[in-house]
């Protein structure tokens, strides 16, 4: 089917403009018939979707579904997927859903909240789908305004403080990869990122005010590239943002954000850092490296100290980043492989486990840990349930947790085994903390007054979780459903990668 990637991308703001312009009023009825529409619309997505998954060949390594038309100021409008990007274009359509059927307990300005979730989830599968820089970069800067409004109006008591800390920093990130576009355009002459993949950005060792900086154009490239995504994923020492949004952001905020926003940086390392800038990619990845598995321990430790749970569960999530950013910067199969398992997985558990916050914050309005103990003994399935997600997040084997971190510490043992051995020890922290969290929770006597009349969860809240559980499930005990569509892809990306090292070495050679 033609167009069949706008289509996808643009359902969802097609909905909003519906809502926008059609639904009045603000009673029942009229918040009602937003979540509706709004469901319908992401639903909808999902299932058109699913076409792009049945049509996609693993086997071509090159961009499908390519979509491309004049623009503005000679710019195209160029869509397409490959193996990198598919599954992160099908992983949004399928959280959405259930984000969307998350909110249906949201009762203030209904009509805004389903637009703003509409107009984010149409820029994410741009981010995904985009095949222009300049496109690229619009739909990644676009979507921090539905995110900022989502915090800054529906978040917590500080959620304006915890808005513009995260338009900030994210914003402040772009400027640089912005600037480092139009250095790519003087140098390549071109916007088209399948041109740009092929275009060889020089290498050679530049002086700038006294310093040399080798690498050249491709480092300082990459620099300003990995400013912007390693914000956005975010990486250690740069994620402080992370936990002040989560914990302000409403539930479904705290789902997206966790789910699928911070796939963008992986994303982008894979798309642009790897394989347009090898040279600068190479010369740094073992800094990267170990600012990854500090990472993990550093933030590991520090949930073990956290009081609510949702900023427990976010550091967490930088926690399981850093193995993305390490196994991507392994720089081989398994590393690599890895590092997407882990962010495709990381979407449905780290997704489940804010619901799973979201579930009782509904009931009590707290999410402090002390104020909750012996939910067993009222909730028997929610108990179930977020202890199956809490067992994931731990990477229990069977689940798809397990899968991501086993392959990326293969991968990185291959190229650093001081590295893998710290990470390693992330293994244990995460059961620490996740174990820790639950006991408290879940576990013990059932003494405070206030929990004695909890209810357990709804038809409808065991209806969000039921596809979760069945992806956790699905892929840790058959991951080959996600490893056999974007192998191939990858195996070409690290090839490429491989080969753009010693060239560039014998190059350096040749002119000395």
């Amino acid at each position: 089917m033609d167009n069949l990637l706008s289509i996808i991308t643009f359902i969802p703001a097609v909905a909003a403009g519906i809502l926008a312009l059609f639904l009045r009023g603000d009673d029942a009825a009229a918040r009602n018939n937003a979540k509706w529409v709004a469901l319908i619309a992401t639903s909808t997505t999902f299932l058109v979707s699913a076409f792009v998954l049945i049509g996609f060949d693993p086997a071509n390594t090159g961009f499908q579904f390519v979509e491309e038309y004049d623009w503005i100021l000679g710019l195209k409008y160029k869509m397409g997927v490959d193996g990198i990007s598919v599954l992160f274009v099908m992983l949004t359509t399928f959280l959405m859903p259930i984000t969307i059927a998350s909110c249906w307990s949201v009762e203030t300005r209904v009509k805004e909240y389903m637009i703003a979730f509409l107009m984010l989830e149409t820029l994410m599968l741009g981010v995904f789908c985009a095949l222009d820089l300049v496109l690229f970069y619009l739909f990644f800067e676009a979507g921090l305004i539905p995110m900022f409004l989502i915090i800054g109006i529906w978040g917590g008591k500080a959620r304006i403080y915890a808005a513009f800390k995260f338009f900030l920093y994210t914003f402040l990130g772009s400027v640089l990869m912005l600037v480092a576009m139009i250095a790519m355009f003087v140098d390549a002459g071109s916007t088209d990122i399948p041109t740009l993949l092929a275009h060889n950005f020089g290498s050679d060792t530049m002086n700038i005010v006294g310093f040399q900086i080798v690498g050249g154009l491709q480092t300082l490239l990459f620099l300003a590239f990995f400013a912007s995504f390693a914000v956005k994923m975010p990486m250690w020492p740069v994620h402080t943002w992370l936990p002040d949004a989560h914990v302000q952001a409403p539930t479904a905020g705290s789902v997206v954000l966790a789910a699928i926003l911070l796939k963008m940086g992986g994303y982008g390392f894979l798309r642009f850092s790897l394989p347009m800038f090898p040279i600068g990619a190479d010369l740094l990845a073992p800094l990267v490296l170990w600012m990854s598995a500090i990472a993990i321990v550093y933030t590991s430790l520090v949930a073990l100290a956290q009081q609510d749970m949702k900023k427990l569960i976010a550091y967490s999530s930088v926690a399981h980043m850093g193995y993305v950013t390490m196994g991507i910067f392994a720089a081989n199969q398994q590393g690599i492989d890895g590092a997407i398992f882990q962010m495709i997985s990381h979407g449905f558990i780290s997704g489940a486990l804010f619901l799973c916050v979201g579930v009782i914050y509904d009931r009590m309005h707290t999410r402090d840990i002390d104020a909750y103990g012996g939910l067993v003994n009222r909730m028997p399935h929610y108990a179930l349930i977020f202890m199956f997600f809490t067992m994931a997040n731990v990477g229990l084997p069977g689940t798809s947790g397990f899968v991501g971190e086993f392959l990326t510490l293969v991968g990185v043992f291959q190229v650093n085994t001081w590295v893998a051995a710290v990470a390693t020890s992330g293994v244990i922290l995460s059961a620490s903390y996740g174990l820790w969290l639950y006991r408290r929770v879940v576990f013990g006597d059932l003494i405070k007054e206030s929990l004695k009349s909890i209810t357990d969860m709804t038809t409808r809240e065991r209806a969000i979780f039921a596809p979760l559980v069945v992806m956790t499930l699905l892929l840790g005990v058959y991951p080959s459903l996600v490893t056999d569509i974007i192998g191939p892809s990858v195996t070409a990306l690290v090839t490429d990668y491989q080969a753009a090292i010693p060239a560039a070495g014998d190059a350096q050679m040749a002119k000395h």
